[in-house]
């Protein structure tokens, strides 16, 4: 017994707490009606008569200096919320108390890493206003008036100006590149794009999306794959493997949705992936002449390649993410698996 009322009492006087929080919760066990202190009490009732001299005297000295040394936090929690100096608290060989450090978002950083490949291949980063013209989203971009894209069900357009609308993807900023630089042109185009849909675990009515253009004399759609497999195999892992498959894009001609080898079941098959072992990341394509043309860019002499990607998606497919909801509630207990605390 002599033993446990000594560990109390050095543990008693060795806590520092960071909080009244934590004060109240270490009184509480010490000294609570249900705390160490009343156990030993309880323990002193069995003790052999000729100890109970010595014991109780330790006993209640340990009584005496935990109620002190909790009245002492408290007043150093106090002058220290109080920004009252205290010598305590000046103590420079106290130990210090850690402090979380933050980070950025998770889609940040998946933002910057797929930037990052892509400047180490030559692309420049281009961005763009959000608030576009019709112009710049569909016109030049050779989508026909009838274009569903274009209906209210897909599109946020301003009341009193049926003409601009919020960006439905970041392609505006590759048209506004194209009419104010001359070939050769190789950019990404990061940013946040809107969409009239209904949030879920899987779409949002905000997300955000990363495009690239290359536009110079004699590429080929060779080009675009090989470059979208070094993105791949650098954000992925070397072992990663691509497929394109035909689709339609009303800015590209040939087009082709582009799927990756499973980076969880390594193609095998799972329930991500619905068993067939390929996930699809991104949209790509040679440039339309159309859209060169539009952007007076001379189509006889001048090819090129763009592709698009859901930043979100790729964080998902990076991070093992479900719920693309979780990215935009702030949630601390999710943004803190993505930071570095001390």
């Amino acid at each position: 017994m002599t033993d446990r009322i000594e560990r109390l009492l050095k543990r008693v006087e060795e806590f520092h707490p960071g909080t009244a929080a934590e004060l109240e919760e270490f009184r509480i066990k010490v000294l609570g009606r249900k705390g160490e202190l009343n156990e030993l009490m309880d323990e002193f009732k069995t003790v052999a008569p000729e100890l109970k001299r010595e014991l109780g005297q330790r006993l209640n000295g340990l009584k005496n200096r935990a109620q002190e040394r909790i009245n002492e936090l408290k007043s150093e929690l106090e002058a220290h919320a109080a920004g009252t100096p205290s010598a305590t608290l000046d103590d420079m060989t106290r130990p210090g108390t850690a402090q979380p450090l933050g980070s950025r978002h998770p889609i940040s950083l998946v933002r910057n890493e797929i930037c990052g490949i892509f400047e180490r291949l030559g692309y420049v980063i281009a961005e763009g206003p959000e608030i576009e013209d019709d112009w710049h989203v569909f016109s030049a971009l050779n989508f026909p008036p009838e274009h569903p894209a274009r209906d209210m069900q897909d599109t946020f357009f301003i009341e009193k100006d049926p003409d601009i609308l919020l960006r439905t993807h970041t392609s505006s900023i590759q048209v506004r590149t194209m009419e104010t630089q001359k070939p050769p042109i190789r950019v990404v185009c990061p940013g946040r794009v809107f969409r009239n849909e209904a949030i879920s675990y899987r779409a949002h009515c905000i997300f955000h999306q990363i495009e690239g253009l290359y536009i110079d004399e004699g590429v080929s759609f060779a080009d675009m794959k090989q470059s979208l497999l070094y993105f791949v195999q650098e954000f992925f892992g070397p072992e990663t493997k691509i497929r394109l498959r035909p689709s339609y894009f009303p800015f590209t001609e040939p087009s082709a949705e582009m799927d990756i080898s499973c980076n969880l079941c390594g193609g095998k098959g799972c329930n991500v992936c619905k068993h067939t072992g390929w996930l699809e990341i991104m949209g790509c394509g040679m440039v339309d002449p159309n859209v060169l043309e539009a952007c007076g860019i001379d189509s006889n002499k001048y090819s090129g390649f763009a592709f698009g990607m859901g930043v979100e998606r790729c964080s998902m497919l990076k991070y093992g993410v479900k719920d693309l909801r979780l990215y935009f509630e702030n949630d601390i207990r999710f943004l803190r698996q993505f930071g570095t605390v001390i």
